[in-house]
């Protein structure tokens, strides 16, 4: 943690070096929740790239060095949904809200698989909503206005998401079983 805060007060007056440092210990860590998003490596480094530009040149907004992984975090996921509005037409259907899923369920099976494969499956439309609610812990009024979606819309892209999740699951888990019955 000194490092950072000696960094980030460096980078404040424009060091190059402390603006590097940040580069390198924040870099892998907000590439990877901006390919979360994208879902496309490629996009996701040119958002990357653009955030800590935007980062160093705002750098000032930010107050203090202990909330600037937070507001960094903040950036890159704000640059990663203006890029999928931009390049990308994601359609939102209205549904009538399911509850047939366990989240406990999810939860479990969540922490065996490999979350990169699951993601890389799952509908572009589901993954941003599922993203924002669960991970960067946005309510449905606030995903509702940052995707200019109805609240309603955002509460069926995540009962979606979650159905898509449940029956993601079960596939894996019939295959498994499958495979297991074939080698005995």
């Amino acid at each position: 943690m000194e490092n950072l805060e000696k960094n980030f007060l460096l980078a404040k007056k424009q060091d190059r070096r402390a603006q590097k440092a940040l580069y390198e210990m924040f870099s892998a860590r907000m590439l990877a929740i901006s390919n979360s998003y994208t879902h496309n490596l490629h996009d996701a480094e040119d958002i990357l790239i653009s955030a800590f530009m935007k980062c160093f040149t705002k750098i000032d907004e930010c107050r203090d060095w202990k909330s600037f992984p937070f507001w960094l975090r903040k950036m890159v996921v704000n640059d990663s949904i203006s890029f999928i509005r931009k390049n990308r037409n994601i359609l939102y259907a209205d549904i009538e809200i399911a509850d047939d899923y366990s989240d406990e369920d999810i939860d479990e099976r969540l922490e065996e698989l490999n979350i990169e494969e699951i993601f890389s499956q799952m509908p572009a439309g589901y993954r941003l909503v599922f993203n924002l609610y669960v991970f960067e812990e946005k309510k449905h009024q606030e995903i509702a206005e940052m995707l200019n979606i109805s609240e309603g819309t955002s509460k069926s892209q995540l009962s979606k998401a979650k159905k898509w999740l449940t029956e993601f699951l079960k596939t894996e888990e019939n295959e498994k079983r499958d495979t297991e019955t074939l080698k005995v």
